[in-house]
């Protein structure tokens, strides 16, 4: 027989109160290639959320593609997440990237005024060119773009007939993957939460 709560009754399982709120965390995690960016995957894959082993209903806060690697963020936090994947936000997001083929710089100078991709335009990046490897024929940039689109820096480059080889995101707004290794997150600290939290508010700290 079911039994009835009243207001203001304390219910517990195992000695767990039902209304307890869980407590809000964020981790960093440096994603390999291969991993889905999902809480699940209903093909079998291995998911960001396996990588993490923590007792949190964590989410990933946006998406970084399977055959892509680097910086993802995992948060239990609802009203961060909404924040940091609306574009409206303009959360920069910087990646290393390797193309085959020895851009020019002036098909550099396209790619950050932006340019026409399926049914959208993309918007204005920042893309440094590192290095080139004349014997490989490739090149070594980095992109800092804030839409993040499917697959977006993939298809810009497409647009001026470049292949990406290699797509690693090593910065989120002011968060770095500093040291870590491949695989590896760590939590971020209650100080980065707040900088985190005031940098999408529009305020410094």
């Amino acid at each position: 027989m079911g039994t009835k709560a009243d207001k203001g009754d304390r219910i517990e399982i195992d000695g767990v109160p039902l209304n307890k709120e869980e407590e809000k965390v964020v981790f960093l995690l440096n994603k390999p290639k291969n991993v889905i960016s999902s809480a699940s995957d209903d093909r079998g894959r291995r998911t960001v959320k396996d990588l993490v082993d923590e007792p949190y209903r964590l989410y990933p806060l946006g998406r970084l593609d399977y055959d892509s690697s680097g910086l993802i963020l995992l948060s239990n936090d609802g009203d961060l997440m909404q924040k940091l994947i609306h574009p409206s936000f303009e959360v920069e997001k910087t990646y290393e990237t390797v193309i085959d083929g020895l851009i020019k710089k002036e098909e550099i100078a396209k790619l950050e005024k932006g340019v026409k991709i399926e049914n959208y335009v993309s918007a204005p990046a920042k893309i440094k060119l590192l290095s080139q490897n004349e014997n490989k024929k490739t090149s070594f940039l980095e992109v800092t773009i804030h839409e993040g689109r499917n697959r977006e820096i993939r298809k810009m480059f497409e647009t001026q007939g470049y292949k990406v080889i290699k797509l690693h995101r090593i910065k989120e707004a002011f968060l770095e993957l500093g040291d870590l290794k491949s695989g590896e997150y760590r939590r971020l600290k209650p100080f980065e939460v707040k900088k985190l939290k005031a940098f999408l508010d529009g305020k410094d700290l």
